[in-house]
């Protein structure tokens, strides 16, 4: 089968891909390269993989592609709410107008797996959020997202995936993910100060995400059609109970809590992953070996340009 990924260069997109080239699909990926292009140097060798520069938004080159794909795979975004919050109105025409291009110009066949946001809940509520939940985005990441999954649930042969905040090593860093970002602080600085320290979300390792796209599309006609919350039932945690768990790891990192700022989303949700365990899927990495994992790339990686924003 053949994919076209879109943001293919990014956090999630340049781990994606090894691990689709490994099923042996042909992987197409078109990249604005925002982020440099370095992620996907590993690939060139690869016969199956073909590497576009180019703008997701651009209708006449993602029509080309997509007329030669079996699945779309939309990574291409503006990801969280300090990085949107610089340029809204190009924040909706990449994480909302590009995917209302895909959507007019995919067949009925074609299948698309959208990368959702938990950060959709916004606020939440004293329930665990399920896939029923209301939506209430509050930044405009949320909100842009929100809008584009309503567009993709109204394609034939869909899944989205409402993602946990995502950790872990990719082959394009980022250092500003929450568990990222805290166990970087712990090794550079040794503290951090926390702002809504009891606000509560749920985590999912880069490579759990990876595999679950893979998953979907093994078994894309029991899964199609329908949303999925996707993260680490074990890791509903609150960001002082994160902090306690990276100083198991890090025993001279400590904490203080102190109202400085707060959270342009409003996250403070338990998620339930049920309905997609309930569909045979299983995550394999937590967050201990997410701490672990960071803290030997750490030891060497010396880089504060890791971010999105």
């Amino acid at each position: 089968m053949k994919v076209l990924i879109t943001g293919g260069a990014g956090y999630i997109g340049s781990l994606l891909i090894d691990y689709l080239l490994k099923k042996n699909f042909t992987v197409y990926v078109i990249d604005s390269f925002l982020y440099e292009e370095v992620s996907l140097l590993q690939y060139t060798e690869n016969e199956n993989f073909f590497c576009i520069r180019g703008d997701a938004r651009n209708k006449n080159l993602i029509k080309e592609y997509i007329n030669k794909v079996d699945i779309i795979i939309p990574l291409a975004a503006l990801v969280g709410a300090p990085l949107c919050d610089k340029d809204i109105i190009l924040s909706y025409s990449i994480n909302t107008e590009a995917i209302q291009t895909i959507s007019d110009l995919k067949s009925k066949d074609q299948i698309i797996l959208f990368p959702m946001t938990n950060s959709g809940y916004g606020i939440g509520g004293k329930e665990q959020c399920t896939e029923n939940s209301p939506l209430n985005p509050i930044s405009i990441y949320g909100k842009s997202k929100v809008d584009a999954e309503k567009i993709i649930m109204e394609c034939d042969n869909f899944v989205s995936f409402r993602l946990a905040t995502v950790f872990g090593i990719s082959n394009r860093l980022r250092l500003d993910l929450l568990v990222n970002n805290f166990v970087w602080r712990a090794l550079k600085d040794g503290f951090v100060v926390l702002y809504e320290a009891n606000f509560r979300r749920n985590y999912i390792h880069v490579r759990d995400v990876c595999r679950c796209f893979c998953y979907a599309i093994e078994n894309i006609d029991n899964m199609k059609n329908n949303v999925f919350n996707l993260g680490l039932s074990s890791a509903n945690l609150t960001k002082k109970e994160l902090c306690n768990k990276i100083i198991t790891h890090i025993p001279n990192f400590t904490f203080f809590e102190s109202e400085i700022s707060t959270d342009q989303d409003k996250r403070d949700y338990e998620v339930s992953n049920a309905k997609i365990e309930s569909f045979g899927f299983k995550t394999n990495y937590d967050v201990d070996y997410g701490i672990k994992e960071l803290k030997k790339v750490y030891q060497y990686v010396d880089n504060k340009f890791y971010s999105n924003y």
